[in-house]
């Protein structure tokens, strides 16, 4: 064993194949989530598994698959999480991710009747094959008196409605510090009641910076940016300790940068921040794995 425990790695839009990550593994990525948005549209699901796989040959997983749309209004992503629940076998992963879904104009309480009548049978079909869910923290535009388009898995509050109406160890969260720094939560107390918990199945490596003289100044409402999407290393977050938690916890998984968001390594610096993140974040999770002396 080596750093097997945390692996560090990235997203993948799952449409972009394996020809994505055939160029970007030699920087060193360790595991791979591959993503959807709303649909699986055209994808050949086990001919993209088979050719990601012999592009990986054993130097990285696939961390999760992911859906991102929104099952509780749209049948097709409902039929598709099904689909992508009886294929993650052929992606060796045992972890699907993705939104929760919402009503648009619905309080977040109002939703969950709804939320337990689309989860249950997926959460229970993704139990009886061994497999779990989690579910991204993006607020996606949703509040709590309005659980908007896609999400309302974006705040603790909510996170306890959930797993109350679906007790079950197969679902869980896909957690990064971002989504809650951006609602001017403090990440770290939330992340070692929930790593406790057992609920943290999944990290996004997205980080955030906030700018507390503007939300001093100016509040939240003033018409001024008061926070930024942040590459990891780039923004607030302590990652050492996050991975300390993490460890102390007894997590096993990914954290997967998730790129594409930073306003500075942007455009032609994307993958320069990235690959400063994966490695960045290697140095938090302890450095090079050396073996102890026997």
């Amino acid at each position: 064993m080596s750093h097997d425990d945390i692996r560090i790695g990235t997203l993948a839009e799952m449409d972009k194949g394996a020809g994505y990550i055939r160029q970007i593994l030699p920087h060193g990525f360790e595991s791979f989530s591959l993503t959807l948005w709303q649909h699986i549209g055209a994808i050949d699901l086990q001919r993209t598994a088979r050719e990601v796989l012999e592009t990986i040959d054993g130097q990285a997983v696939v961390s999760s698959i992911g859906l991102y749309g929104n099952p509780l209004t749209d049948q097709q992503t409902q039929a598709d999480w099904l689909r992508l629940i009886d294929s993650a076998p052929l992606f060796k992963t045992d972890l699907l991710v993705g939104f929760a879904g919402a009503l648009p104009g619905v309080a977040v309480p109002d939703t969950i009747d709804t939320f337990k009548k689309v989860w249950t049978p997926l959460v229970r079909r993704a139990q009886d094959k061994g497999l779990r869910i989690a579910f991204e923290n993006c607020d996606m535009r949703g509040w709590w008196h309005d659980s908007g388009g896609f999400n309302i898995a974006h705040a603790p509050s909510a996170w306890e409605l959930m797993f109350e109406a679906i007790d079950s160890p197969a679902l869980g969260l896909q957690w990064e510090p971002c989504h809650q720094m951006v609602s001017l939560i403090d990440p770290i107390p939330q992340l070692r009641q929930w790593a406790a918990a057992g609920k943290i199945f999944n990290v996004h490596g997205k980080d955030a910076t906030v700018a507390w003289d503007v939300v001093r100044t100016y509040g939240i409402r003033g018409g001024r940016t008061y926070v930024w999407h942040r590459t990891p290393g780039f923004g607030d977050s302590n990652w050492t300790d996050i991975i300390s938690i993490l460890r102390m916890n007894g997590y096993r998984g990914s954290i997967d940068i998730e790129g594409w968001h930073d306003p500075v390594y942007a455009q032609e610096l994307e993958m320069t921040g990235q690959v400063h993140a994966l490695n960045y974040l290697k140095n938090c999770r302890g450095g090079a794995f050396v073996p102890n002396p026997k």
